[in-house]
């Protein structure tokens, strides 16, 4: 006879602590209780733990709670055992992590009845062995928690997860409940169809997680944004997360260089290195985790209050159970993340190569982040829509496109512009190619193809290949233009667009910073930056120092990046250096700049600071990465020697990328390396002279990835790294 309400929350009491239960809690569990099916689609924080914990201690036999992490097995452990005190065996986990002297206890246990909670890995519910151990003994229920990630339109699938229902019928059959907190329609179908359970009753909770703030900010300089936000929240615990391990390590040792305590954790790492981290975090040892997508599912701490994405998600899933990790106590939550569209390129790219069917669900998940990231929609309304939830309020006053609209234009002469181009083609060509004709840039590809010909070539050269690039962009997100990975991202135009191009509509497109250029746009991103929380510079002083750059750059013929970037000049508007070695630690000014172009700079700070009587504060500078000593000694001195780049990376066990990151390291700390020996052997002189003449007379900045757009298809990463390595030791430094 299962147990009445009154005994459920008599339960309640005695195990957890709780008076009452939340929202639909009581109704699921008295349904498992029953021995019914139940499918729990309920936001992170909403309390599913709690679905299949307190069943598990109030019914018969053991519940064997499927979870994929073995990190949030010890967790929920741990907490179980903290619940129950005097009785560690009433809740185990069963995973690759365990000796034999552990797995014998946890047979021991489970036999004696002792253990009510068995927290198993998919990997390990599927061994022979542990098959035959259970089915020695009675199962209450199974629990399928993060269950989506059976489904392959989920967006953390696991195969293994696919083979739990054969399993559950090898073992024994008992009722199931299956738990999520992100899932759409078409995941959830997915669900229940391979968990064998139609007939399952669907508990859904609102998606709505209104303590939640969303913003999407343009992925510029990410990591002196996050330094800057972190500073200015200090004592807040908070995670970011990265696509790579690789980035997940260097953002948490400038974390700790900027006297941020954070800890990075991702799979490369080993388990107790994890473990530690992860415990140092929820013990509050450390304020920021930086992970991988391995981190979180299901950590239970509530006072997290930001979740920072320095990589844009692969699915709208992801993204918001990840940003759900944010205010679980329901207090406040910020989600940021940073986006730029080259990052979805990256991911594309490492799609190439996968079966079909699985680049292509990969490619349309990515495409509905992609427009959730780009939309000037209401970012809540977007998230609840996508889960199948409606919102109606006009304005949730909780996300950045509320607070701060974007400016819209109707882009139908545009988008049908780009759509004649592409039918007037014989070829398909890539987006890049595309924008420079309708520019009317010329370059070595469009000659060969003898573009430049064409009636269409410079027909929308009123605004800039970013621009066009923009369009074609938006084209895609609108499923008006397709294109297609497979065939290295060559677009074409899809049924849905032929049908705009014969009878045009009006279509708003988004103007975005991605459309502004020249001087004057500077002050409204600067603006943008300051709403949004940024900025904090003396604004009076900014502009006194543009004044003195240009000046300056004037008389010595130089482009006025060359003297100081603005990242260096916004820091000087704040921290108000006087002193060579203050000037130092402004970013992106190192010791040569400092002594070859601060001088002045400084003598006018100086001046200002006195006249308006101004208390410079202790304020936030970026520190970089500095050098490992050895590296940076070895790399100077092979140099010198004039020593093959290749030979130096193979004797410090590098590959030419890594090289080249530590030169560049190196050069913009403001140190001389004279690689002319090198250049001379592989590059041919005009292309140095090219590369040379746009960063001497165009670039707006040193920015690679401005130069790579500029100079577009001519000439390779390597070609403009090392000019611009050569101008910058030449003229800058």
């Amino acid at each position: 006879m299962s147990p009445d309400s009154a005994t459920l929350h008599a339960k309640l009491k005695e195990f957890f602590g709780f008076d009452s239960f939340k929202a639909d809690q009581e109704r699921i569990i008295k349904h498992l209780v029953d021995g019914n099916n139940a499918f729990v689609l309920m936001p992170t924080g909403g309390g599913k733990s709690m679905c299949y914990q307190l069943p598990a201690l109030v019914m018969e036999g053991t519940a064997i709670v499927i979870s994929p992490l073995i990190a949030l097995m010890k967790n929920q452990v741990d907490a179980i055992r903290g619940f129950v005190a005097g009785n560690d065996g009433i809740a185990h986990f069963l995973n690759s992590s365990l000796n034999k002297a552990q797995i014998a206890e946890v047979k021991n246990d489970l036999m004696s009845g002792a253990t009510k909670l068995l927290y198993v890995a998919p990997e390990s519910l599927t061994k022979a062995e542990n098959v035959a151990m259970l089915k020695e003994i009675k199962i209450s229920f199974y629990a399928v928690d993060e269950a989506h990630c059976i489904s392959e339109w989920g967006h953390d699938f696991r195969p293994e997860y696919r083979r739990i229902r054969n399993i559950i019928e090898e073992i024994s059959v008992a009722p199931i409940i299956a738990l999520t907190a992100t899932a759409t329609p078409k995941v959830q179908s997915d669900i229940l169809k391979n968990l064998g359970m139609p007939d399952a009753t669907v508990f859904k909770s609102s998606f709505n997680r209104a303590n939640l703030y969303y913003e999407i900010r343009d992925k510029s300089d990410p990591k002196r944004d996050i330094i800057k936000y972190i500073k200015q929240n200090p004592g807040k615990s908070g995670i970011i997360y990265c696509l790579s391990r690789k980035k997940v390590e260097e953002l948490a040792e400038l974390l700790n260089i900027n006297g941020i305590k954070a800890a990075p954790y991702h799979a490369g790492l080993d388990a107790k290195t994890r473990a530690d981290n992860q415990d140092r975090f929820l013990m509050e040892d450390i304020d920021v985790i930086v992970a991988t997508i391995a981190f979180g599912m299901g950590i239970d701490k509530p006072d997290v209050r930001f979740v920072i994405h320095y990589d844009i998600p692969k699915s709208i899933e992801g993204y918001y159970q990840e940003t759900g990790r944010a205010g679980r106590d329901g207090r406040e939550g910020q989600c940021i993340t940073f986006y730029s569209y080259k990052d979805i390129q990256k991911l594309e790219k490492f799609m190439q190569g996968k079966p079909v069917a699985e680049q292509e669900i990969g490619k349309q998940l990515l495409m509905e982040t992609v427009a959730y990231a780009e939309s000037n929609s209401c970012r809540r309304k977007l998230l609840l829509n996508y889960f199948g939830e409606g919102y109606e309020i006009e304005n949730c006053g909780a996300c950045d496109n509320c607070l701060h609209p974007k400016k819209q234009f109707d882009g139908r002469e545009e988008m049908a512009m780009v759509m004649e181009l592409i039918q007037t083609l014989p070829e398909r060509f890539k987006m890049e190619h595309l924008a420079n004709i309708l520019a009317g840039e010329m370059n070595s590809i469009i000659k060969s193809y003898n573009h430049d010909k064409l009636e269409l070539f410079g027909a929308g050269k009123d605004h800039s290949v970013r621009f066009w690039s923009a369009v074609i962009h938006q084209g895609m997100v609108l499923h008006l233009l397709h294109k297609d990975i497979e065939s290295y991202g060559l677009i074409s135009v899809t049924a849905e667009g032929k049908k705009f191009f014969e009878e045009p509509y009006e279509l708003m497109l988004t103007e975005d910073r991605v459309f502004s250029e020249g001087e004057d746009d500077e002050e409204d991103i600067a603006a943008a930056a300051a709403a949004k929380g940024g900025g904090g510079g003396d604004a009076q002083l900014l502009s006194m120092l543009k004044d003195l750059r240009k000046d300056v750059a004037k008389k010595k013929r130089l482009q006025p990046w060359v003297i100081f970037g603005d990242p260096s000049l916004e820091d000087m508007s704040i921290m108000y250096p006087m002193t060579y070695d203050e000037l130092k630690n402004c970013q992106g000014v190192g010791e040569g700049k400092a002594r070859k172009f601060g001088k002045e700079f400084i003598e006018l700070i100086a001046k200002y600071v006195e006249e308006n009587e101004i208390e410079r504060p202790d304020d936030f500078v970026m520190k970089s990465i500095v050098n490992k000593s050895v590296n940076k000694v070895f790399i100077i001195q092979s140099v010198d020697r004039k020593l093959p780049l290749e030979d130096i990376a193979d004797a410090k066990n590098m590959d030419m990328e890594e090289l080249m990151d530590e030169i560049e390291a190196i050069v913009f700390s403001g140190t001389k390396l004279n690689l002319d020996y090198y250049i001379e052997q592989t590059l041919d002189d005009d292309i140095v002279d090219e590369i040379y003449d746009y960063f001497k007379e165009e670039a707006q900045s040193d920015s690679l990835a401005d130069a790579m757009n500029d100079l577009k298809d001519d000439y390779d990463e390597m070609e403009v790294r090392l000019v611009r390595i050569k101008f910058l030791c030449e003229v800058a430094n």
